[in-house]
């Protein structure tokens, strides 16, 4: 193979700094460059370092965990059934993890912590991925872990909606329900950063290593095997690191949807399908997308939340998609 130009990645750290600095910048309180900076370090007026260090830094620093994480697990996904219509959610984690919180908002739980509604997200889609890893340690093909994806995903979407009737006659619940639903990163607090920035940065770092392996992958399972590839171990690795991405990046920042779907296939499209370029350039257009599309939510209307602004940038993206290579 040729050898990979740092190029693309040169460029995509660029643009993930400049998207950071957008989201640090942008908002209700605008914060000029003079401002911003002499706030990163400590100097300037005190509401400006307020606004900065406990409201725009942790929104910033998850959307780039969710954005990283959604668009690792996207590439992975789509390398792992050969398909570059598969999404992080193909295996019921993202319901499984909207479920658990969802459950935990019903159940009047949510009031108790700030933890609970995201760990209950962490505990629903863990769920979810025990039921994955349960049938991927078993040697299920990718055949049959599609088709166990998708009765998960109807069992845990039809227990969330159950939940979400049930709640309906309580307004504080069925608000935030939907609220959660809808994805977002406002409101995020450095408790919710640590909770799974640096999972996610160690789940991301041990995707990378496997690039070479996923490459051989793309030429079937025999084909990679006859290469020295130990496809039941690589298969258990892929599974087991997409599915906690995508669990944290739910429980932080809710439903959010598309992301891993137009990340990696728009970057596949550009720049090969080579998995060692292919997963860096994931994370990183995955950070940037989430932080762009987050942008807009602060200045339209209260339900122009990040799910409904990313469902409207994938959502033709899927279409287009769709219209050049129709089934």
């Amino acid at each position: 193979m040729k050898p990979r130009s740092s190029g693309p990645i040169l460029v995509f750290l660029l643009l993930t700094a400049l998207a950071a600095l957008a989201s640090l910048a942008l908002g209700d309180a605008l914060l000029p460059p003079r401002q911003l900076l002499a706030a990163l370090v400590g100097r300037g007026d005190d509401l400006a370092r307020t606004v900065l260090w406990d409201i725009r830094f942790p929104r910033t620093l998850v959307g780039l965990a969710v954005g990283a994480g959604l668009g690792a697990s996207g590439a992975v996904m789509q390398a792992y059934f050969r398909n570059p219509l598969a999404s992080p959610g193909l295996l019921g984690v993202s319901t499984g993890g909207a479920l658990g919180a969802v459950a935990a908002i019903t159940l009047g739980s949510g009031a108790v912590s700030l933890f609970t509604v995201p760990l209950a997200s962490i505990a629903g889609a863990f769920l979810a991925t025990g039921a994955v890893m349960l049938m991927a340690r078993r040697g299920a093909s990718a055949e049959h872990l599609l088709l166990g994806g998708v009765a998960l995903n109807a069992l845990f979407g039809a227990a969330t909606s159950f939940l979400v009737l049930v709640s309906s006659a309580n307004i504080q619940s069925s608000g935030q329900i939907i609220f959660w639903l809808m994805g977002g990163i406002e409101n995020r607090t450095w408790e919710h950063v640590w909770m799974a920035l640096p999972l996610i940065l160690l789940a991301c770092l041990a995707l990378l290593p496997l690039g070479r392996a996923m490459n051989l992958l793309a030429l079937g399972e025999a084909g990679a095997q006859s290469l020295g590839v130990d496809v039941r171990r690589l298969r258990w690795q892929l599974v087991a690191l997409s599915t906690v991405l995508t669990a944290l990046a739910t429980a932080v920042g809710g439903v959010v949807g598309f992301v891993g779907l137009v990340v990696p296939h728009l970057v596949r499209m550009v720049f090969g399908p080579d998995h060692r370029r292919l997963l860096p350039l994931s994370m990183l257009g995955g950070a940037i997308l989430v932080l762009a599309c987050d942008l807009p939510t602060r200045f339209l209307p209260a339900g122009m939340r990040l799910g409904v602004v990313t469902s409207l940038v994938g959502g033709p993206f899927l279409l287009w998609l769709l219209r050049r290579r129709p089934c």
